[in-house]
């Protein structure tokens, strides 16, 4: 059985399409690069995962559930097994790297025996063990990037997703970052990252699936960073068959 299954997914904000009638399934332990535009809907596709939105026709599936009818109740126990690095959930100034990573663990109810070894195994694993008392204005770039995904390995997910997790970053301290992003797909882990990166992506030859302005234009394996991307003609063609589609 598939891990996730997009079924036919549109959302939908004020009238405007974001998602459109999209589709894909990712196996248990793939590594998947998103890639797009800003606006493309990337980060609207990895809220759909977390379920900090629901589609507004469609289905989500994640771990065989159907997430549209997830009660909020069981959203506590099913965020555990999803882990997020992004950017936008960003670190608390006023605490400590141990600290924010101690606070992703008790908003998903994970806190209590066991947490500072796992804390500390965490930030062991991406390198950070000596800053676990610095604060994040006091890390490099590199280190705050290694911070954002200590915090979202701390709950031991089965899913990690890592929304831009090269932004800001210099080539060698990136390229840093996907070997160990490649380091703990290794240990069986399935990742999913959004990605601007066109040399990362092209040199890691991993699944790469394309979005222009909310639609799904490829779905390729062991592939280069598609083009399609960012092509001005691509999102002028997708545009103009949504227009068609919504004028029958």
């Amino acid at each position: 059985m598939a891990e996730i299954v997009f079924e036919h997914v549109t959302k939908e904000f004020n009238g405007q399409i974001v998602l459109d009638d999209v589709s894909f399934r990712i196996e248990k332990g793939e590594f998947v690069f998103i890639i797009g535009k800003s606006g493309a809907g990337k980060s609207t596709l990895l809220n759909m995962i977390t379920r900090q939105l629901t589609p507004t026709e469609g289905e989500v599936f994640v771990f065989g559930a159907p997430l549209n009818t997830m009660k909020e109740k069981e959203l506590p126990y099913y965020r555990r097994r999803i882990g997020v690095m992004s950017q936008d959930m960003g670190m608390l100034e006023g605490m400590t790297v141990y600290e924010n990573i101690a606070l992703a663990l008790q908003a998903v109810e994970r806190a209590g025996r066991g947490m500072k070894r796992r804390i500390m195994e965490t930030m062991g694993l991406v390198g950070i063990v000596e800053k676990a008392h610095a604060y994040p204005r006091e890390l490099s770039g590199g280190e705050q990037a290694r911070m954002l995904l200590a915090r979202a390995m701390a709950v031991d997910p089965d899913i990690l997703i890592a929304d831009e997790p090269t932004a800001n970053l210099d080539p060698d301290t990136a390229w840093d970052m996907m070997l160990l992003l490649s380091e703990i797909h290794r240990s069986g882990k399935t990742l999913i990252i959004s990605s601007h990166a066109r040399e990362l992506v092209t040199v890691m030859r991993k699944r790469v699936i394309t979005l222009v302005a909310g639609a799904l234009v490829d779905d390729e394996k062991n592939a280069v960073y598609n083009h399609k991307a960012v092509d001005i003609f691509e999102e002028r063609r997708v545009l103009e068959e949504r227009n068609k589609k919504l004028l029958k």
